[in-house]
């Protein structure tokens, strides 16, 4: 849920430089227009989606190494249903490996995918949920009759000693010879509790920030530019996407365009407009976030009604003087630019922005994903979805 929560907030159905996988066709029935309240939406869901991802690795090894004789049971196929049944756990397993692998990748920035990670993140999350209500249809009865059969509370008091094998049935899950138990069924789920512990206790810090940052072990590192009032974190640096001192020095220029209305404004120009103040996180799809900064500079609303636009703030199609990379440019929505805390930000923590940051000016917007929150900016096009 918090994955496909992620996708919705980049408001693929707005434009296609918001949608990194095309032809989504009725996979995206559930999208809807990202909110702008809280603004601290983004950092908690993206933050529950990577930090339950990782503390679930020890649940699915053990669910896997639990059900390792069943994947291969032979013969592989004895009847249509069993063949249907073969199939849905061949997507179910490689489907949730799959997702897990490139998640834990792109938490950790490394970018080795045979293509965008959204793209496959996206699809393969989709295989996986069909073959998830497959796989459990076919289970239902085989889970109502173990529940039914004993006790939890019984099987969790029992210890090493007065632990039994199960008795043999046509699960394939059962061994023919089995050995003496070494571990109790509390210690087996107690291992595995124990290591979602841990994994918890050095990813979460990334997203609840503040002194716990210190503890996010598994978080990106080197990602931080120092103290200051611009040493938060980055993903990208200006070097990284081509951003040349000509870029964003003096004769760089802000854009902004409307219906029969451009206007070419200088960094002082865009100074001396009217500038107002907004305290804002920014949080990324990899499970990091920072606390509020406290940004400042032009609302996008004013200069939308720059654009011509006197009454209600329309979409906006940003984009930056950035040469490489992706999420050059970005729409937001109308909803987005109206909001009083959407800027053009010029300065953070009462200094300029830092190249890194997004010198000249970025977009800060409540609760947007961190990419969507364009830096560099050079256009502005008000009414605009591409």
């Amino acid at each position: 849920m918090t994955g496909l929560l992620s996708y919705a907030a980049y408001n693929p159905d707005l434009a296609a430089v918001n949608d990194q996988t095309p032809d989504k066709g009725w996979l995206g029935f559930y999208l809807f227009s990202w909110p702008t309240d809280p603004s601290w939406l983004y950092r908690l869901t993206q933050g529950v989606h990577v930090t339950l991802g990782v503390v679930l690795v020890p649940v699915l090894l053990a669910k896997l190494w639990s059900v390792i004789p069943r994947l291969f049971s032979w013969p592989p196929v004895r009847s249509a249903a069993h063949a249907l049944d073969r199939l849905s756990l061949l997507l179910l397993v490689g489907g949730a490996l799959f997702e897990f692998v490139t998640g834990l990748l792109n938490i950790q920035l490394h970018y080795i995918f045979p293509g965008s990670f959204y793209t496959l993140h996206f699809y393969g999350a989709w295989v996986f949920i069909g073959a998830f209500v497959v796989h459990t249809a076919f289970r239902i009865p085989v889970m109502v009759r173990a529940l039914r059969s004993r006790r939890l509370r019984t099987e969790m008091r029992t210890s090493t000693g007065a632990t039994l094998p199960e008795p043999p049935d046509d699960t394939g899950l059962v061994s023919p010879r089995p050995a003496p138990a070494t571990i109790s069924r509390r210690g087996a789920l107690g291992t595995v509790g124990l290591g979602s512990l841990v994994l918890f206790a050095v990813t979460a810090g990334q997203s609840i920030g503040g002194s716990l940052r210190r503890t996010a072990l598994l978080a990106p590192h080197g990602q931080e530019p120092g103290g200051g009032p611009d040493g938060f974190q980055i993903n990208k640096t200006a070097a990284s996407v081509g951003i040349r001192a000509a870029d964003i020095g003096p004769q760089w220029r802000l854009v902004v365009r409307g219906p029969g209305h451009e206007s070419v404004l200088t960094r002082d120009q865009v100074l001396a407009l009217p500038q107002h103040e907004a305290a804002l996180p920014i949080a990324c799809v990899e499970g990091w976030s920072t606390a509020d900064q406290h940004w400042s500079g032009v609302r996008l609303r004013d200069l939308a009604a720059m654009a011509g636009f006197t009454g209600r703030a329309p979409e906006v199609f940003v984009e930056s003087v950035e040469r490489g990379g992706s999420f050059g440019s970005t729409v937001l929505r109308a909803n987005q630019v109206q909001d009083p805390r959407s800027l053009l930000a010029l300065r953070v923590n009462g200094a300029d922005l830092s190249p890194d940051h997004g010198y000249p000016a970025r977009i800060i917007v409540p609760a947007n994903p961190g990419v969507h929150n364009t830096k560099w900016v050079t256009r502005l096009t008000f009414g605009a979805a591409s």
